[in-house]
């Protein structure tokens, strides 16, 4: 896209060209949500029950890049826990959500094994949720932990191959990413990165497990933290698709 993209743009919008490019965005993504993915699951033929999957697919948006609480989903939604499985499901067969697993390899740290799910397109997301992306709020760094984890799933599914997990300790260290077996990545939304900010990189380094440690930020230039990197979020996308990481 070069010089027409936008990361705020995109971050709201999302990256469906025709909803990107169109003079109207958050009109196109609402007419998007409200008509068309509601179109999808009535097409699968698995529920006629509108009104209680359009609660359901409201609620689900604001899982995205979690571990879902299926019981407080149901609860939320007012529908029955087991009608979410089955909507999640659907959710998986039509494309509009991905899961991403857990990573399990570490030893010092007991790892969870939960998966985490995100939808296709954060603009879907920003619409479901029927809000803006501000910089700045917690909201605008979930939004951008979803563009890296888009552009990290495309690349294994049409250069890499490998699996995209994410990594949780059970005393609450976490890392966004794990390409491979080789890379962990975390994304901070943030112009200044602190060590406080790679603490759950740092301690996943410490199981001398993978080969490279990134966080992925704002910052203008790379610096180093010990052995982890600290990269503009621009040069680890020309890095990552260049080709620069790998066992």
């Amino acid at each position: 896209m070069g010089k027409r993209f936008k990361l705020d743009k995109a971050l709201n919008a999302g990256l469906i060209p025709s909803i990107y490019f169109s003079d109207d965005p958050i009109a196109d993504l609402q007419a998007y949500t409200g008509t068309y993915l509601q179109q999808e699951v009535v097409a699968e033929g698995v529920t006629r029950n509108i009104p209680a999957f359009s609660r359901f697919l409201r609620v689900a948006a604001f899982c995205n890049g979690t571990v879902v609480n299926f019981t407080g989903v149901a609860n939320d939604a007012q529908v029955p826990r087991t009608t979410v499985y089955e909507y999640f499901e659907v959710l998986k067969d039509t494309l509009i959500i991905y899961e991403i697993p857990a990573w399990k390899k570490t030893v010092k740290r007991k790892p969870l094994v939960s998966s985490k799910f995100y939808f296709f397109d954060i603009g879907v997301v920003s619409s479901l949720q029927g809000r803006q992306f501000t910089p700045g709020s917690t909201e605008y760094g979930e939004a951008f932990e979803t563009y890296i984890a888009h552009e990290l799933r495309a690349y294994s599914d049409y250069i890499s191959g490998e699996p995209v997990c994410y990594w949780r300790s059970s005393s609450g260290y976490e890392v966004d990413f794990i390409l491979g077996n080789h890379t962990a990545i975390e994304i901070k939304a943030k112009r200044n990165v602190s060590r406080q900010d790679v603490k759950s990189l740092a301690a996943l380094a410490e199981e001398n497990k993978l080969k490279n440690h990134f966080c992925v930020c704002f910052e203008t230039q790379e610096r180093t933290f010990d052995n982890i990197r600290i990269l503009p979020y621009g040069q680890f996308l020309d890095e990552l698709w260049g080709g620069s990481f790998g066992d």
